[in-house]
């Protein structure tokens, strides 16, 4: 009888050491990524209930873990970042982690802790993993949409349901000569719209836009870049043979008394940062099938570290900011 009494406390305490491992080592990501400390909360929150013998503090925390399977499954599904392996342990952990507070949670019961609420458990379960069928995290890798987009900047794009972005969106996309990458551009021109750039101006439909959001940081000016399209025939040397088939496609096509006509089911998308950016100018149109969605928030910023620092500088005042 005793033996068996010890075990019940013993179980319980195990899974609270557990949780508190876990919120710490959620704590010290924080560090490199703010937004993390609110994960890191939830297994706090668990090992204190346990702590206070209250059951649905294990089983609340055991269904919080089945529940972040999804996580790798959607980015393993959506973006193919993960091997088998590194899933398999991920999916893994998950469930010895379910498992270990399950049983915690029926030792508790067994002793008669109190059952607490479920509902709260429910609730932080729904709001960490819902929203992950709708967005999408990601890391602006460049610089083509600066000043708008920094490289280091972490947003979240709604990616259902699917997107039909309007002109002057930015939007997440499959870059279509490897759509291993993803890009991030700003969508100038959607289908039968005329576009047309001179002396950096772009024109749509004849009309010169006003673009506060568009940078210029090259001085000395470039024919193809700033005057598009100047010479259909004319086209610059690109490093992929496979950007050259695709832009040649677009000026031998769909141009039309020297303006680039945007053909159904297509978008003409250029990058905020002007003159460094790999956008329709030197690979053609968008194609609708390649749009991933649309960023909607900032939720975590930090410059680049720099050579042999693994030192993280964030940036504060750009952290959830609306796109």
């Amino acid at each position: 009888m005793g033996l068996e009494h010890s075990h019940l406390k013993t179980l319980p305490r195990i899974a609270a050491i557990v949780a508190f491992l876990l919120a710490a080592i959620g704590l010290i990501a924080a560090l490199q990524q703010p937004v993390l400390v609110l994960f890191a909360l939830v297994p706090l929150c668990a090992g204190i209930g346990i702590l206070r013998k209250r059951v649905w503090s294990a089983y609340g925390f055991a269904l919080f873990e089945l529940a972040q399977i999804t996580i790798p499954l959607l980015v393993s599904s959506r973006a193919n970042t993960l091997s088998k392996a590194q899933l398999g342990l991920t999916v893994g952990l998950n469930v010895v982690f379910a498992l270990l507070f399950f049983l915690a949670g029926r030792k508790l019961a067994i002793s008669g802790a109190r059952k607490g609420s479920p509902f709260a458990w429910i609730a932080v379960c729904c709001v960490f993993t819902l929203p992950l069928l709708f967005f999408r995290a990601m890391v602006v890798p460049s610089g083509g949409m600066e000043n708008t987009l920094l490289i280091g900047d972490r947003i979240l794009t709604r990616v259902f349901p699917r997107v039909q972005p309007a002109r002057g969106e930015i939007v997440v996309f499959h870059y279509p000569i490897d759509r291993r990458q993803i890009f991030v551009k700003r969508v100038m021109g959607i289908a039968g719209d005329r576009i047309r750039i001179v002396s950096k101006t772009v024109y749509r439909n004849g009309t010169a836009l006003a673009e506060p959001y568009a940078t210029h940081k090259f001085q000395s000016p470039n024919r193809w870049r700033d005057n598009f399209p100047e010479d259909a025939a004319d086209i610059p040397p690109l490093p992929d043979s496979r950007q050259t088939s695709a832009l040649e496609d677009m000026l031998r096509n769909h141009v039309v008394n020297g303006e680039v006509v945007v053909p159904p089911g297509k978008y003409f998308v250029l990058g905020d940062n002007r003159d460094n950016s790999l956008d329709s100018r030197y690979w053609g149109f968008l194609d609708a099938a390649d749009i991933v969605g649309n960023p909607v928030l900032l939720y975590d910023s930090s410059e680049p570290a720099a050579a042999g620092s693994l030192k993280r500088v964030i940036r504060w005042r750009r952290i959830f900011k609306l796109l």
